[in-house]
């Protein structure tokens, strides 16, 4: 009787947990694939706050590098941005892995003569408040690399003002800022040494 007991309630234990590991299988997948979807939106609208005059299917053309960049190997993906057929930019989508929280992943734009169009971030985990001021609908402060390069700024130039530099960093949080401007500054420079077609 009492092994009956420990069978009947293994029995429904294995049921109930079958039964769990079901639903929250489903529910993985179809949400995988619209999280996916939704970052892919995400992406498309980043790449167009950056440049909008291109005229090839941006994401289409996009094309993948293994490269050492920011200090870890890591892929990055290329977008090319043509006009009539002709390049006229990059955007590069890149992780820098010492932000305040960890990897902050961007979207960096650079035109053919090395000038940055913009840049954006696409995803990362600093400080509700203080580090989350690098987002766009947070603060414009993302918005001031545009037109700067590694003609019109040198090396001492990249670094927030508290580091003798010429970037604001924001109150209470300064690594955040500090990682964007070197992300910049280290984008700037391996697309300067290396083919990026």
């Amino acid at each position: 009787m009492k092994n009956s007991t420990v069978f009947k309630s293994g029995t429904l234990m294995l049921v109930f947990t079958l039964v769990c590991v079901f639903f929250v299988s489903l529910a993985e997948q179809t949400t995988k694939e619209k999280i996916a979807f939704n970052e892919e939106q995400l992406l498309i609208k980043r790449l167009n706050e950056i440049v909008a005059n291109y005229d090839n299917d941006i994401v289409d053309d996009l094309f993948e590098k293994e490269v050492d960049l920011h200090g870890i190997d890591q892929t990055i993906r290329i977008f090319p941005a043509e006009k009539n057929g002709e390049v006229f930019a990059h955007l590069i989508e890149h992780t820098y892995p010492n932000g305040y929280n960890g990897n902050i992943r961007l979207l960096t734009g650079i035109d053919i003569d090395g000038e940055l169009l913009g840049v954006r971030v696409i995803s990362h985990k600093e400080t509700p408040g203080l580090g989350d001021k690098i987002e766009t609908r947070k603060s414009d402060w993302i918005k001031s690399f545009s037109g700067l390069s590694l003609l019109n700024l040198d090396k001492s130039q990249w670094k927030v003002k508290r580091d003798g530099g010429n970037f604001d960093q924001f109150t209470g949080a300064t690594i955040t800022p500090r990682a964007i401007v070197s992300a910049a500054y280290q984008i700037l420079e391996y697309v300067r040494e290396y083919e990026v077609k």
